[in-house]
C-alpha cells in the first residue's frame, strides 16, 4: 500500500503528465498553478496575475467564460462552441474545487482544437438527426419551456393547424396552440399528477387544439415533461388529428343507422305482407258477401244504407292495406322519378286518421304541376312519415298524450317565383341549417315545407337537432334517431334540410330535392 505522501506524489505526476492544459484559477480568477504541460507549451508564458490579462490580455473577465458559469451554478460548465483565437489560450471547460461547501478554486481545462471540432460535429450530427427526426414525425410534435416559449414545432402540427415554422415561432406561444385559454394549464395539472399515467406524464388525452382559422382542431394528446436534476425545463406534446377517424365513426355510425333502418323497414315489410294476407281474405269476402246480399234481396231504404257504410268500410280498409303495403314493400334504395304530391298525399292518408290528428287541422298547399324528384320511393316515404309525426308531437298539450294545432305541408317550385324559405331579417325567427351539399340554383330542386304551430325549438338544442341519439324527450319516449335518418335520407338524395323556429309559434322543416333527369333532359 502506498502511503498518503506516494499517493499525492503520483496523482500530482498524473496532473503534471496530462497532456492538456490544467490551470486553477481562485474565485477572483488570479492564476494559482499550472501544470507542466501548460507551463512547457510555446504560448504559455505565466507574467500576469489574472488568467484574463495573461491569456486574452482583456481588463475583466471574458464574455464567454466557463469559470463564470461554475461560480454561478456550482457545477461544471462546458463553454461549447467558441470564436476561436489560435494564438491565445480557449478556457473550454472548468469545474469547482470545494473546501467547507464553499468554492475554494477552479479547474480550467483546455481541449486541443482537433478534439473539439471532433466533438462538436458529433453533436452537430446528433442535433441534425434528433432535429429531422421530429420534423418528420407523421404525428405533430410541440416542445415549450416552462414560460411557454417554442422549442419544437414540426412540420406535422403545421400541417393540422395551418401554420408554417418560422411563423409559429415567430408569433406562438404554447398555451396559443390549445382550443379553449385553460387547456394549457389543465394539461400541466395533469402532468403533475400521478392519476393520468404516472407524474410527469399525460397518455390518450383528448382535446381541441385552435387552428390558424380559429376553428378546433380535436386531437389525441401524449405528453411529458422534462426534467434536469428533478427540476422542470420543458414539456413536450405529440398530437395525433383525430379528424379524419371521426369522420369515418361517423360515416361507420351512419352506415349502422342505415342498416337499422333497412332491417326495421324489411320486418315492416314482411309484417305488412302478412297483415295484408290475414285480412284481404276476410275484407275480401265481406265486400262479396255485402254487394251480393244488395243484389238478390228486396231491402229497405235504411237497410242499404247500413249495408253501403259497411262496404265503405270494409273498402276503405282494403284501401289502407294496399297503402301500407305501397308504403313498406321496398327494402333496397331504388332512385326513379317521383310524384312529391303523391307521397305527400299516401303519407297523410295513413296518418291522419289516427287518434293523435283528432285536434290537427291539416292545410295542404300542394303546387300543381310540380315536377318530378329523383328519390326513392320507401325512403322518401319514411322522410314525410318521420317529418309530419314530429311537427304533430311538437303540438302535444302539455300534460296529456293529445296534440292541437296545426300542420301545414307546402310543396313548391322556386322556379315559379315562390319563396322557399322566410327572409332572414324575420324577427326572432332563430335559423340553423345543415346544407348536405352545396345549395344549387332554385331552378333545379323541388321544396316541401312541412310546418307546426307548436312551442318552437330552444335556440340551445337547434343545433342539435340533426344529431344521433340527441332528444329532449323523457327516457323510453324517444331515441333521437328520427331526425338523424332524415338528414341520412336527405343527404343520400343530394339534397338540402333547413330547420327554421320560433319561439311560441312554431317550426318549420324545409327539404329541398333534385328534379328527375328527365325533368332535366326535357323527355
Amino acid at each position: 500500500m502506498c502511503s498518503i505522501n506516494d499517493r499525492e506524489k503520483y496523482l500530482l505526476r498524473a496532473v503534471h503528465a496530462f497532456e492538456r492544459k490544467l490551470i486553477v484559477i481562485s474565485p477572483d480568477f488570479e492564476i494559482l498553478a499550472v501544470n507542466d504541460h501548460g507551463l512547457n507549451h510555446p504560448e504559455i508564458t505565466i507574467t500576469k496575475r489574472f488568467c484574463y490579462e495573461q491569456f486574452r490580455n482583456n481588463d475583466r473577465p471574458c464574455d464567454l467564460c466557463p469559470v463564470v458559469g461554475s461560480l454561478q451554478s456550482g457545477v461544471p460548465t462546458y463553454l461549447g462552441k467558441h470564436d476561436w483565437d489560435e494564438k491565445k489560450m480557449a478556457c473550454i471547460f472548468s469545474y469547482p474545487l470545494f473546501l467547507d461547501g464553499k468554492i475554494d478554486a477552479l479547474v480550467v481545462v483546455d481541449f486541443d482544437l482537433s478534439v473539439l471540432v471532433w466533438l462538436e460535429e458529433r453533436m452537430n450530427q446528433s442535433s441534425a438527426f434528433l432535429h429531422n427526426l421530429l420534423l418528420s414525425s407523421v404525428d405533430g410534435v410541440v416542445a415549450a419551456d416552462m414560460n411557454g416559449k417554442l422549442i419544437v414545432f414540426n412540420n406535422a402540427v403545421g400541417e393540422i393547424l395551418g401554420y408554417n415554422i418560422k411563423e409559429a415561432f415567430e408569433k406562438l406561444e404554447v398555451a396559443d396552440i390549445y382550443a379553449r385559454g385553460s387547456e394549457a394549464r389543465d394539461v400541466m395539472r395533469r402532468l403533475r399528477s400521478n392519476e393520468y399515467g404516472g407524474k410527469g406524464k399525460l397518455k390518450s388525452h383528448y382535446i381541441d387544439l385552435k387552428g390558424k382559422d380559429s376553428q378546433p382542431v380535436p386531437v389525441r394528446l401524449n405528453a411529458s415533461i422534462v426534467y434536469k436534476e428533478d427540476r422542470e425545463v420543458a414539456t413536450i406534446g405529440y398530437f395525433r388529428d383525430l379528424r379524419e377517424t371521426i369522420q369515418m365513426e361517423r360515416e361507420l355510425e351512419k352506415t349502422q343507422l342505415q342498416l337499422l333502418q333497412s332491417e326495421k323497414m324489411a320486418s315492416l315489410g314482411k309484417l305488412a305482407a302478412g297483415v295484408a294476407h290475414q285480412l284481404n281474405n276476410p275484407l275480401g269476402g265481406i265486400i262479396l258477401f255485402t254487394k251480393l246480399i244488395m243484389e238478390e234481396n228486396e231491402l229497405s231504404d235504411n237497410v242499404k244504407d247500413d249495408l253501403n257504410r259497411v262496404l265503405r268500410d270494409a273498402e276503405r280498409c282494403r284501401d289502407t292495406v294496399k297503402e301500407l303495403l305501397e308504403f313498406s314493400r321496398q327494402t333496397r334504395q331504388f332512385m326513379q322519378p317521383c310524384d312529391i304530391n303523391q307521397a305527400i298525399e299516401r303519407t297523410l292518408f295513413l296518418l291522419e286518421s289516427q287518434p293523435i290528428f283528432h285536434n290537427i287541422v291539416i292545410n295542404k298547399h300542394l303546387a300543381e304541376g310540380l315536377p318530378l324528384v329523383d328519390a326513392d320511393v320507401q325512403q322518401l316515404n319514411h322522410l314525410l312519415m318521420n317529418l309530419i309525426l314530429n311537427a304533430v308531437d311538437a303540438m302535444n298539450v302539455e300534460g296529456t298524450s293529445e296534440s292541437e294545432g296545426t300542420l301545414t305541408v307546402r310543396t313548391s317550385f322556386p322556379s315559379q317565383g315562390e319563396p322557399i324559405y322566410y327572409s332572414e331579417e324575420d324577427d326572432n325567427i332563430k335559423v340553423m341549417e345543415y346544407p348536405c351539399c352545396c345549395m344549387p340554383s332554385h331552378g333545379d330542386r323541388v321544396c316541401i315545407e312541412i310546418s307546426d304551430t307548436g312551442t318552437g325549438i330552444p335556440e340551445d338544442v337547434l343545433p342539435h337537432i340533426f344529431d344521433h341519439f340527441f332528444t329532449t324527450k323523457e327516457e323510453g319516449k324517444g331515441t333521437g334517431l328520427g331526425l338523424s335518418m332524415v338528414y341520412g335520407i336527405v343527404e343520400n338524395h343530394g339534397g338540402n334540410i333547413f330547420a327554421r323556429s320560433q319561439p311560441e309559434k312554431g317550426t318549420s322543416f324545409i327539404v329541398t330535392l333534385p328534379l328527375a333527369k328527365i325533368c332535366e333532359e326535357g323527355e
